[in-house]
């Protein structure tokens, strides 16, 4: 069952100004400065990727995007909603799943989704069949009745996104909601939060698997030591230069593949911790890999995997991630 299966009406239309918009956010707890200075848009109808370090300020940044933080500096809108002047109001679009489920673990699963959809504003009755519709939605209806401390990990994340959503929120966000899935589940919540976008709603994604991520995600926001370092559109990052790898069938015959690649003018580099055959070369843009495969074919040069080495998300976080290494380094006495 999809989410559009579950929902009885279709979402409105998404307002001007709806999603999120950030600028110059900051926040200290004493000396430190968990965010300096954040600066994002996660647009209506789009999976915007929240992709930082440890300890990059990813968690207190979610909590001053949820209103649950107030901000030292800067400003939050939710949904055209100034969420620093009317957190209440802001609230009202805003769906939040944490990385744990928290509170109410002794009431019932679905105390706990009526209980939530009364605190948005729906009447009893409205507020019980909206907490079946979500148990079913995320495969839970067996665990109606029972207390939410029976619920492995994996089941307590998907009463989390069934809780954040209970209210048809116009922004979702969400801090490492794949903990603790399952494969078959993590499926499900990518094309889930896929079907929420084209609906239009708002989500933000913050997690630290990044092959999944970009799945999921139409663009990305980069943050390093609580600033914005960078933003990346999967959209317009076709044209992108990447690494791919190629090799043949028979190992023995990388040579013929290197010689093949280098009248192309593409030298292989490293060779990306060697999890398979082959080589890794710069690419720059799909339409070229397309003509490259193309030309090899032709030649005769047997090619039996050609493929991106890496996702783009990894890529760009590497390059971010040697930028700052390089930069740190430059810094030193």
């Amino acid at each position: 069952m999809t989410l559009s299966s579950v929902l009885d009406v279709s979402p409105p239309p998404p307002a001007a100004g709806s999603g999120i918009v950030a600028h110059g956010l900051a926040r200290s707890f004493g000396p430190v400065h968990a965010v300096r200075d954040v600066s994002l848009t996660a647009p209506a109808g789009t999976v915007t990727a929240l992709v930082g370090p440890n300890g990059s300020g990813k968690t207190t940044l979610m909590l001053l995007l949820a209103t649950l933080l107030r901000p030292d500096a800067g400003s939050v809108a939710v949904a055209g909603v100034d969420a620093t002047a009317d957190p209440q109001e802001a609230r009202r679009h805003l769906g939040w799943m944490p990385d744990t489920l928290g509170v109410w673990e002794s009431l019932t699963c679905h105390d706990i989704l009526t209980s939530l959809g009364r605190l948005y504003g729906m009447g009893r009755v409205a507020a019980a069949a909206r907490a079946d519709e979500q148990l079913e939605w995320v495969e839970l209806t067996e665990f109606a009745r029972r207390p939410a401390r029976v619920l492995s990990r994996g089941q307590q994340q998907r009463l989390s996104l069934a809780r954040a959503t209970v209210h048809r929120p116009a922004v979702l966000l969400l801090d490492e909601p794949a903990n603790g899935l399952d494969p078959t589940s993590r499926i499900r919540l990518r094309d889930d939060l896929r079907a929420m976008a084209a609906a239009g709603t708002a989500v933000l994604v913050s997690s630290h698997v990044l092959a999944e991520l970009e799945e999921m995600s139409d663009r990305a926001v980069f943050v390093r030591e609580g600033a914005t370092v960078s933003t990346q559109d999967f959209a317009a990052a076709g044209a992108q230069t990447r690494p791919y790898r190629i090799a043949g069938p028979d190992p023995a015959r990388r040579d013929e593949l290197v010689h093949a690649l280098a009248a192309h003018g593409l030298l292989p580099g490293a060779d990306a911790g060697n999890r398979r055959d082959g080589v890794v070369v710069q690419v720059r843009g799909e339409q070229a890999a397309a003509e490259l495969l193309a030309d090899l074919v032709r030649d005769g040069v047997p090619v039996s995997h050609f493929a991106p080495e890496g996702s783009r998300l990894e890529n760009a976080y590497l390059d971010l991630d040697l930028d700052h290494r390089r930069h740190t380094e430059g810094e030193r006495p």
